[in-house]
């Protein structure tokens, strides 16, 4: 016997096609939304982690802010303190020149010549005084340049006065400048030159 179909089985299988088709869309779409949805959460959880290490980075960096300005801090007391121990040091190194400056003064000052002022500036040193004659200047002024202490004696003027001398006729005011050696002008083990 003979079979004859008689049912449309294109049409059948056109359908089972669409159907095949619709399943392997939707399983498709499916995997989509599922490999999406787990690229998405993979993608979610890398930028998570990167705003957790930002932020972390951003506290350590306030942190390291704060360290800097401490150590700014603490650079400009070391500098401040540097600068008055600096000073502190200047004023013990030369505490006694002011002693050391009358004494060699008073060793080079002749007789006949009285004092009635000196002033320092720096190592710059200038006197006024009178003396009895021009000669006793001459005389102050070459024991100032022959000093181991003392140097560059300069007169700066000198006249006379009205007035006399402890006995010795007309005076003469002077006023000289000279300079300290500095470097040979400190304490020997405590002792005054």
């Amino acid at each position: 016997m003979i079979r004859i179909n008689l049912l449309p089985h294109r049409e059948e299988r056109r359908r089972r096609r669409e159907t095949q088709f619709v399943r392997v869309s939707a399983l498709s779409g499916l995997a989509g939304v599922v490999l999406a949805g787990g690229v998405w959460f993979a993608l979610d959880r890398q930028v998570n982690a990167q705003q957790e290490n930002v932020d972390y980075l951003k506290a350590e960096i306030a942190k390291l802010d704060q360290q800097i300005a401490e150590i700014r801090r603490i650079r400009e007391e070391t500098a401040s303190l540097l600068a008055k121990k600096q000073v502190v040091e200047g004023l013990q190194g030369n505490r006694s020149e002011a002693v050391q400056l009358l004494d060699q003064v008073l060793r080079q000052l002749p007789e006949g010549v009285q004092l009635k002022s000196l002033k320092q500036t720096g190592t710059r040193v200038n006197v006024v005084g009178i003396a009895q004659s021009n000669a006793r200047v001459s005389t102050f002024m070459r024991n100032i340049g022959a000093s181991q202490y003392l140097q560059a004696p300069e007169l700066v003027e000198i006249r006379a006065t009205g007035a006399e001398a402890a006995g010795a006729g007309r005076a003469n005011e002077f006023s000289i400048n000279f300079s300290i050696k500095r470097d040979t002008l400190q304490p020997a083990k405590g002792k005054l030159p």
